[in-house]
Order: C-alpha cells, then structure tokens, then sequence
C-alpha cells in the first residue's frame, strides 16, 4: 500500500506536456527527447491548431511545445483562442527566427529554432520544468481576488501602480506597457501573466496585445480600413481584433453584432 501510495504522488508530480507540430517527424523527435526526463509526462501529441484547442482544454497540461506555423490555425492563434486556458509553460518550436519577438509577446518561456541540439532543448525544457513548479508553489487565489496594485522597477525606484488607475495595458517587446493617464510604465511582464491576475470582471483583451479596463470605454467606432476601434475616456483609439469582439460587446451589454451599424 505504501509503495502505490508513493507511485500515484510520483505520477500527480510530473510535468504533463502535450507537443503540437503538423509534421510528424518534428512530433517524434520532440517526443523522443522528452521521454528521456522521468519527470515529464506525454498526455498527447496534435497535427494541428485546431486539435490542439481541443487537447489543450481537455488534458490541461502544465507544458506546451508549439509550432507556430500550421495550416488554418497557427500557434498564434492558438494562443489567441485560449485566452485564460492557457498553459503554465509554452515553448515554441519553429524553422523560422522572425516569430521570437512576438513569441515572447504571446506569452511563450521560450523559443527553440529548428534544428537545435540537446543542450538548447535541455536549457528550454529546465527553464520550463523551473516555471511550472513556481506555478504549483503559487497561493490559490480566492475566486474573483485580484492585486489592488503593480510593482514597477525603474531606475533605481520602486513605483506601485493601482490597478485601477490603468486605463489600458500593451505588449511592448519584453514588457507591458501600462498606460495610466498620460504616463505610462514599462512592466517586465508578459501580457498573458497580467491578464490571468487581473480582475476578469474590470479588464479585457480587445486584441493580442492589448488589454483595455472596461471603465474607460466610451464606445466602440467602425474604422475606415474596415476594422473595429475601442474608443477610451481619454481619447485613446485601440485597434479590436475580430476574436475579441463579440466578447468585449458582451461585457459592454451590446447585444447582438454591431455590423448593422456600420456606415
């Protein structure tokens, strides 16, 4: 009894990790390195951005190796549709080097560049081994409990920022951008962990890089190349993606699609 106690602690402990490639040898060789750490766990394989959706939110896994390019739904969009689903650690896995900037902005640990050898696979797969226990070791928040404010470190000083001074945030390289009134901070944080912190209730993504608190919306305007504007308090003009729409309008109280109105 004692020992299947200890092997059922064992199994709850690995890392489950779910790789994403629509080629399969990429698929084998990811799946080959990762079997080699007894602390992973292959929960599942995909070919597609579409079956990853599906596996992501049925596995839940703590460890996502990603392509990014993929027919229809590229490891982007992914990232995209998940919202908060995401997982605690996402590697992107890719042939092409001008995804890194915009990986890191999605929220990715970090980048491996096809072909890489065993050392840069073992250097991403401890920093994601690394995250995924600081996850684990985090505090459950309280359903609904958010920081009232956010650390910011700049030259030397220390400024808190109130959460609800922040009219909206963006993804700037590395960083957040904070915009709160006509100044803004730079955060060395990713737009994916502030979104997971803060308040699902006051703020919202209208766009990959973009996060708008809700009191601040004056209105929503039809631009001229065909897309949709946030329009903010102060007059700031925020580009809407398509995905986020229906949802920002949901939590405006606008009912039903706004097309009608476009002139």
């Amino acid at each position: 009894m004692i020992s299947e106690a200890r092997s059922l602690e064992s199994d709850l402990k690995k890392i489950r990790t779910l790789v994403v490639d629509d080629e399969p040898l990429a698929r084998s060789n990811l799946t080959v390195l990762l079997r080699l750490d007894p602390e992973i766990e292959i929960v599942g394989e995909c070919d597609s951005g579409e079956g990853a959706l599906t596996e992501i939110r049925r596995v839940k896994p703590d460890l996502l190796f990603l392509d990014v390019q993929m027919p229809e739904c590229d490891g982007f969009d992914v990232l995209e549709l998940l919202g908060k689903e995401l997982p605690p650690a996402i590697v992107f896995v890719t042939a092409y080097d001008q995804y890194a900037l915009k990986a890191f902005e999605a929220g990715a640990l970090d980048y491996l560049l096809k072909p890489f050898d065993n050392a840069r696979f073992d250097l991403a797969l401890g920093r994601a081994k690394l995250r995924v226990g600081q996850e684990r070791n985090l505090p459950r928040k309280a359903s609904g409990s958010s920081s009232e404010h956010l650390v910011v470190k700049s030259a030397g000083s220390v400024l808190f920022v109130k959460v609800s001074e922040i009219d909206w945030i963006e993804a700037a390289d590395y960083y957040a951008c904070l915009h709160v009134g006509p100044r803004s901070h730079l955060l060395r944080r990713s737009l994916m962990e502030l979104e997971q912190e803060l308040d699902p209730a006051v703020f919202c993504r209208v766009h990959r890089s973009t996060i708008v608190n809700l009191n601040r919306v004056r209105g929503l305007k039809f631009s001229e190349d065909g897309e949709y504007e946030v329009l903010l308090e102060d007059g700031a003009r925020l580009r809407l993606s398509r995905r986020y729409r229906k949802q920002l309008q949901a939590r405006m109280g606008v009912r039903g699609d706004s097309d009608d109105h476009r002139r």
